[in-house]
């Protein structure tokens, strides 16, 4: 049997890269799912190419917004009769140093990853409590452990999120949610791939195995905590970074 066969799941900012890709495997393994997106030409293509209605719905959600949030929740309720999997992921940047970074450019950042995390694990587990159990799935960085140079309104929301994961998993775990947390680093995608090249070669130089990984290594995580695998973990973080920042 599939790992996730019968099972329903949301994944925010689904329409494009680790979303997609993690949407992707949830499907394979038998899973229906919700793209939630802020672009909804995107998600619905992204939606179509998945397999259409009988396996993914795609919805505009902004998750800074509590309210569309539990209108994502609430979509996969009424098409699909429950609600198993809630993956965290959708996310922005705007990194500049601190002296220059405007607080519009740390508001939008600390909005939509720390507050959309946090709507999305709120609103799921009001669902998934009623259950009997469920898996939230929240996209930290390695940026939120260390540190990285331009980035304080970034590492600030993924530390955040780590954090959030932590105090959730405590609360919902008598319940049978598990809260845990995946923390990537150098991830190829269209995002670290406009970097200018002597910024990629000196990250991709901090890595051990020499390498950026691929969305679909960071989706097998995401399918992993999201099946019964991972059946007695919640409250972790598991770092996705081929050994970068050990």
């Amino acid at each position: 049997m599939a790992l996730l066969s019968g099972r329903t799941a949301i994944v925010t900012g689904g329409a494009q890269g680790l979303g997609y890709a993690i949407a992707e495997a949830f499907v394979a393994e038998g899973a229906r799912v919700i793209l939630g997106d802020t672009d909804l030409g995107r998600t619905e293509a992204a939606a179509e190419t998945l397999g259409g209605l009988d396996v993914a719905r795609p919805v505009r959600c902004d998750v800074t917004s509590t309210a569309e949030v539990e209108a994502l929740v609430g979509v996969a309720v009424q098409a699909f009769g429950r609600l198993d999997v809630m993956v965290n992921n959708a996310g922005i940047t705007r990194d500049a140093t601190m002296r220059k970074m405007t607080e519009q450019q740390f508001d939008d950042v600390i909005a939509v990853h720390l507050k959309g995390t946090w709507n999305g694990t709120r609103a799921a587990a009001a669902v998934m409590r009623e259950q009997g159990g469920g898996a939230i799935i929240n996209m930290s960085s390695i940026s939120g452990k260390v540190g990285l140079i331009g980035q304080t309104n970034y590492s600030a929301a993924k530390a955040g999120i780590v954090g959030l994961t932590k105090a959730a998993a405590k609360e919902l775990a008598h319940l049978g949610v598990r809260v845990n947390a995946i923390a990537p680093g150098l991830i190829r995608s269209a995002m670290t791939e406009a970097m200018p090249q002597r910024i990629w070669d000196a990250k991709l130089a901090e890595v051990p195995m020499g390498r950026a990984g691929e969305p679909r290594e960071v989706a097998a995580v995401a399918l992993f905590l999201a099946s019964d695998l991972s059946s007695y973990m919640t409250g972790t973080v598991l770092e996705v970074t081929g050994g970068r920042h050990l």
